[in-house]
């Protein structure tokens, strides 16, 4: 039985509970505030026009029937808009020889991807702007394109940018080890070719901006469903010629990211730049055929690998060359090259191998630019790792949870550094194998899958092994030239009811920001939760930090509140003591009162705390101010990153005759740390394996030879759907990070990073009979057949 002490403080210990999100019931209820909900007087609207070819020169535009219609407001183009805005280049310092060329909001002369804008109408309505946009013409001379990868370096390929020299925009040799002997040595070499369809994020609300600019203040106010706040403040400040604290950003509620919306895109920039020539608000919505045509797309690699493997099962080397296909520019400012850097980098990486040869070549195409969607990178490698793990096991008829088991980094091995590069403080691939077996009841799986196969039903079960990168540190980017924060900041205050109000930097997307800042302030507060209310979002009254990116809104947002809990405490308990006529360390916070530290006893609610410090100070020693607000910033220190780890497992069935694949249960074990909220968490991870699962089986961006995207609309573009998806099982273990007080890494790309790996091996396991594989996703009907001689 608890006493009362203790009772109190579980009551204020909210960490490690499940607690609802707190703004679902006013989502559910259709009271989310999202960009276009925002009511503005005088707004305008912008409609573009687009480029129908992949490739070709703008010849003239013109404009003049435009400009007739009535309710239009301006036209531009291309070059009208140099003298408007700042081009953009998207390359950072820590990539050295990464090129690209000047980007404008919109094309300049030449279009470089089928959609990419080449003038734009502003209208008193969508519909007149739309109206408008129709009546443009363009004269054009089609250029050659560039679709292919595969065909970009080649010496007759046609040059995107006559000004770079080639087509190549990035370049990375990685080599650990003695590679050549490994493989001379080796009692079986596993290799294949591995493809990587591009598909992109479909989030619920499109992308989406108001600019209102005030030119009596010369101030832009910019309503923005962003991710991150305060770097389209920098950007929009810089490249519009305005003083940074004249531009704010609000980011209401967001209906959805998955990192398209952490990116500079040309509409975007285009609509602030009308408001600021005109003085008046500027909206733009996409619609699904631009979101499809302008979010940046993601997966576009082609990778050849082999993995050198001992008799026993050793892994002793990988070799890998990854070609990644980017579009026409490295997007701005956070570059289209992280993505194969990170996953050139990711490969092999839970295992102990001890030599690594990789390359990796990024090049320019005519494809709607490609860049950072949700786990950057972390599919690739882990289906090229896995896919070779299980290739290896299979040769040497080793079971393919056992090959795994034989290779993972093991726990006397800590700290320990991939022959990448990368470094981990700790991990748990052991204890996780462990947890997945008995929770997949692996040995009666098997039993029933060979059952199975006598009656001609084939079953597979799949594994992959992965690790996560969560909570960059500031070599991420700021080493680079990029204003992209890698700390985040927390302002925290006790109004006189006792009630806490929270601004932090890190935004919310859906994901449950405001529930787990809420948890962590209260319980390091010691204060009920229904206390504490949690504000995102805006560049004028959040303190600056990253924001919402790569996993890191607890284990670096959720220090920043704890620290900044932890000062306005200490604050509190001073004036306190100073009304109580006791020692601040006698006193504690427990259930929202001030309390005896020795026994419990509650000594005054925070509401009567309040009262005095805000209405009668007077009765205060003189001289003594009382502090109710506090605030902290927090980087994360020591390792680059707090490495998360997991393994998941997909048992599926293929149907031979159609090439139908059907998904039976897919299991994760997953470690991000301390966890803050498991409900969160699950919800995190079976998101991101859904996310992870279209990727591998349903979604796929089509192109043309000439470089016409095929996909305009959800009626041809596949993405998965509840009937299609499993049952998804998820059990944790917890290995804190000992580099934060709180101990959290990130939970958010987790699913997404291994799910298409399990999925592969699972569908290769059930064709296995018939010496059948697939490596090219996503699986489709046709290309299962395609690997049986079926089609």
């Amino acid at each position: 039985m608890l006493k009362r002490n203790d009772a109190r403080a579980d009551k204020s210990n909210f960490v490690g509970k499940t607690v609802p999100r707190e703004n679902a019931r006013r989502l559910s209820q259709g009271r989310g505030r999202y960009v276009d909900d925002i009511a503005f007087r005088n707004l305008a609207h912008v409609a573009f026009v687009r480029s129908p070819h992949a490739h070709a020169r703008i010849l003239s535009i013109d404009t003049q029937a435009a400009r007739a219609v009535p309710g239009v407001i301006d036209v531009i183009t291309g070059q009208d808009i140099r003298s408007m805005c700042q081009p953009w280049v998207g390359v950072l310092g820590h990539f050295p020889g990464l090129k690209s060329a000047e980007q404008y909001p919109l094309a300049v002369d030449v279009a470089r991807w089928h959609g990419e804008p080449v003038a734009v109408v502003l209208a008193e309505s969508r519909a007149l702007a739309e109206d408008g946009a129709d009546l443009i013409e363009v004269e054009w001379e089609a250029l050659p394109s560039v679709v292919d990868p595969e065909t970009a370096l080649e010496s007759d390929a046609h040059v995107i940018h006559p000004e770079l020299g080639d087509n190549l925009a990035f370049r990375l040799d990685l080599e650990k080890g003695e590679v050549d002997a490994a493989f001379a040595s080796a009692a079986h070499i596993a290799e294949g070719t591995f493809h990587f369809g591009r598909h992109t994020g479909l989030t619920l609300e499109p992308r989406s901006i108001v600019a209102d600019f005030d030119p009596a203040l010369r101030q832009l106010t910019v309503h923005h469903s962003t991710q991150t706040p305060f770097q389209m403040q920098d950007v929009f400040a810089r490249h519009f010629g305005l003083e940074e604290g004249s531009v704010r950003v609000i980011a209401p509620d967001v209906g959805g990211s998955f990192g398209l919306k952490l990116h500079v895109y040309g509409e975007e920039m285009a609509a602030c730049a009308l408001s600021i020539r005109h003085g008046r608000p500027v909206k733009f919505i996409a619609d699904r055929l631009e979101a499809f045509q302008t979010d940046i797309h993601a997966r576009d690699h082609r990778v050849k690998a082999r993995m050198a493997v001992s008799a026993e099962g050793e892994i002793l080397a990988m070799e890998v060359d990854d070609l990644t296909g980017i579009g026409p520019f490295s997007v701005y400012p956070r570059t289209s090259a992280v993505e194969g850097n990170q996953a050139i980098r990711l490969m092999g990486g839970p295992y102990r191998m001890p030599s690594y040869r990789g390359r990796l070549q990024v090049v320019f195409q005519n494809k709607t630019p490609m860049c950072q969607y949700r786990a950057v990178g972390h599919p690739v490698a882990c289906a090229v790792t896995e896919g070779l793990v299980d290739q290896a096991a299979h040769a040497l008829g080793i079971d393919p949870l056992e090959m795994r088991r034989r290779n993972v980094v093991t726990q006397d091995m800590y700290p320990h550094t991939s022959p990448t590069g990368y470094v981990f403080e700790r991990l748990s691939h052991e204890e996780c194998h462990a947890r997945l077996a008995e929770m997949m009841n692996y040995e009666r799986l098997r039993r029933e899958q060979a059952e199975a196969r006598e009656r001609g039903v084939y079953r597979g079960i799949g594994f992959a092994t992965f690790i996560e990168i969560t909570n960059p540190g500031p070599a991420f980017y700021g080493v680079g030239g990029a204003r992209i924060s890698a700390q985040d900041g927390c302002v925290m205050k006790m109004e006189p009811s006792g009630d806490i109000r929270v601004m932090v930097s890190v935004t919310e997307q859906g994901q449950g920001t405001e529930t787990i800042m809420a948890q962590i302030a209260a319980t390091h507060l010691g204060v009920p939760l229904e206390r504490v209310r949690v504000y995102t979002g805006d560049t004028q009254t959040s303190p600056y930090g990253g924001a919402t990116w790569a996993s890191r809104g607890a284990g670096i947002g959720g220090v920043a509140v704890m620290k900044t809990a932890e000062a306005l405490k200490e604050n509190l308990l001073t004036v306190a003591a100073t009304i109580l006529q006791a020692q601040p360390g006698e006193l504690d916070i427990s259930a929202g009162a001030v309390v005896s530290r020795a026994s419990g006893e509650e000594r005054m609610p925070l509401s009567e705390l309040g009262r005095i410090a805000y209405f009668r100070p007077d009765t205060l020693p003189a001289g003594f101010h009382a502090e109710l607000t506090a605030a902290r910033h927090y980087v994360p220190q020591g390792y680059p990153f707090a490495f998360t780890n997991g393994v998941q497992a997909s048992h599926l069935e293929v149907d031979i005759e159609t090439g139908q694949v059907r998904l039976l249960d897919h299991w994760v074990v997953e470690d991000c740390g301390r966890i803050i909220n498991p409900l969160l968490v699950d919800e995190q991870i079976r998101g991101g394996v859904v996310q992870g699962l279209g990727g591998a089986l349903f979604e796929e961006c089509l192109y043309s030879p000439e470089g016409q995207l095929l996909c305009g609309t959800m009626a041809d573009y596949l993405t998965p759907m509840a009937a299609e998806m499993p049952d998804i099982h998820v059990g944790h273990v917890e290995t804190p990070t000992e580099t934060s007080p709180l101990g959290a890494k990130g939970v958010g790309e987790a699913g997404t990073a291994a799910a298409p790996a399990a999925v592969m091996n699972a569908i290769n396991d059930a064709l296995s009979p018939f010496g059948a594989s697939v490596s090219r996703m996503p699986f489709t009907p046709e290309r299962v057949l395609r690997a049986l001689g079926k089609v």
